[in-house]
């Protein structure tokens, strides 16, 4: 069955400080049409820019993920797309009123919950996933980083971090299905190391930071009046050491609760590609740079896949469904002017076939003899012959009728046509035939590639009898 796209049922808020700025920030919730994707819309900015989860868009990845379109700027966006990509929702646009998400506790857990209290409404367009068909690789030798993605039938993701340090060491973390998301992986909040800490407190880098946003690993020792002037810029009683390596200011939910959230901002990060994933991610020391390079990669192998499945597949170890003799018999044309070797599927809104194009044919005596090139005008001729074997097999006595071409439109030649090529026609009805009148899209692919395309209008007509 078809998994149906989905959006939230009606508006939900949320709001709370931006880590960054310090800065209370309004986040609305809003449903949004089919194929929308994912958007954020700057309220607080003139004219009110939206920018698309885009991994276009992203432009720094040093303190969380960040996008920037036409110089408008959101900052940490990963924990937000995480709990959207959670509960599987395809269409949202989300209103904010500040340059920075919330940070709330450091995990996906309260945009979860928000969504949760919008109500999923499920929409009648299908969802598209982007299915993971052979091995896609990131690596990064300085960071010791790989990502790596597997064709696999659902969505699984697989992390290791190794931060070598005893409070933090080799830790694992994996998600079997989407669906385990919100109890197992949305909780798990960020995590930092004090002295990361010191430093961002020091240079004023998190002006709405407290002890509540993050888990703090110590991996040194650490005196007592640090600890003290801790206590007092966070406002706190007191500020120890606990007995796991992390200061008393949260409890772990988990042992791998770093593991958990790295898992997380895997998911928020590769999910700006703008569809689901279908197959298996494991990420070995992964971070936002990796993760936003990672999903280039995919980005990148989406656009090859999605010219590769224009291309039609034909397998030539299979008869043809109509050979020389039959198309002889269907068409009016004799070589040297039949120009169609093979039809290897015709459907009542589609045709392939393909032309074998060889030194011996009759143009290149004439055409560019010293470098011979297929003249454009019998590239269309070709493709229109292979039409009229789609528009003739519509009628149960083709040899009593004939296929005139009435019009061309918007033809394209891309590349050259010569001798050892073999020409692979594709063509499909835009819309159905009436009155004997038929439009076609026609595409001639040569070693993978288009070579040939355009609009082609034709007429059956009955023979007339003598």
């Amino acid at each position: 069955m078809t998994d149906k796209q989905r959006t939230i049922d009606h508006k939900v808020t949320l709001s709370g400080a931006g880590l960054h700025t310090g800065k209370t920030v309004t986040m609305n919730f809003l449903p949004a049409p089919e194929d929308h994707g994912v958007a954020f819309c700057r309220v607080d900015l003139k004219d009110k820019p939206v920018i698309n989860a885009d991994i276009d868009y992203v432009i720094d990845t040093s303190r969380g993920t960040t996008l920037s379109k036409d110089g408008v700027t959101l900052m940490t966006i990963e924990h937000t797309l995480a709990a959207i990509r959670g509960l599987n929702i395809d269409n949202i646009l989300i209103e904010i009123d500040a340059e920075e998400t919330p940070i709330m506790d450091g995990s996906s857990k309260f945009f979860l919950e928000a969504l949760k209290e919008a109500g999923i409404k499920e929409q009648n367009a299908p969802r598209e996933y982007y299915e993971i068909k052979s091995v896609q690789r990131y690596y990064n030798a300085d960071r010791n980083t790989e990502i790596i993605a597997l064709p696999y039938d659902g969505f699984k993701v697989s992390v290791m971090i190794d931060f070598n340090t005893k409070v933090l060491g080799t830790q694992n973390a994996e998600l079997h299905k989407i669906e385990d998301f919100e109890k197992q992986i949305a909780p798990c909040r960020t995590f930092v190391f004090l002295h990361e800490l010191e430093y961002l407190l020091n240079n004023n880098l998190i002006k709405g930071g407290d002890l509540s946003n993050a888990i703090v690993f110590v991996n040194k020792e650490v005196e007592q009046n640090e600890l003290n002037r801790l206590a007092e810029l966070f406002n706190k009683p007191s500020v120890e050491v606990k007995k796991e390596g992390i200061l008393n200011n949260v409890d772990l939910y988990y042992d791998n609760e770093p593991a958990r959230h790295k898992l997380l901002d895997v998911i928020g990060d590769t999910f700006l590609i703008g569809k689901p994933i279908k197959g298996h991610i494991i990420a070995t020391r992964p971070g936002h740079a990796a993760n936003t390079e990672f999903a280039r990669v995919l980005r990148k192998q989406m656009k090859i896949d999605k010219q590769n499945a224009l291309i039609p597949q034909i397998d030539t170890s299979k008869p043809p469904q109509f050979d020389i003799n039959d198309i002889k018999r269907m068409l009016p044309h004799r070589p040297p002017f039949l120009l169609v070797d093979k039809i290897y599927e015709v459907s009542e809104t589609h045709v392939i076939g393909i032309k074998n194009v060889t030194m011996n044919e009759a143009f290149f005596v004439g055409h560019f003899p010293d470098e011979p090139v297929m003249p454009g005008v019998l590239q269309i001729e070709a493709m229109a012959q292979a039409g009229g074997i789609l528009v003739l097999s519509t009628v149960p006595d083709p040899e009593n009728y004939v296929t005139y071409f009435l019009k061309l439109e918007d033809i394209k030649f891309r590349r050259k046509v010569v001798p050892g090529d073999t020409m692979v026609f594709k063509l499909k009805l835009v819309e159905p035939i009436r009155r004997g009148i038929c439009h076609m899209k026609g595409q001639v692919f040569v070693n993978g590639k288009v070579a040939t395309e355009g609009d082609l209008y034709a007429q059956i007509i009955k023979k007339q009898s003598n």
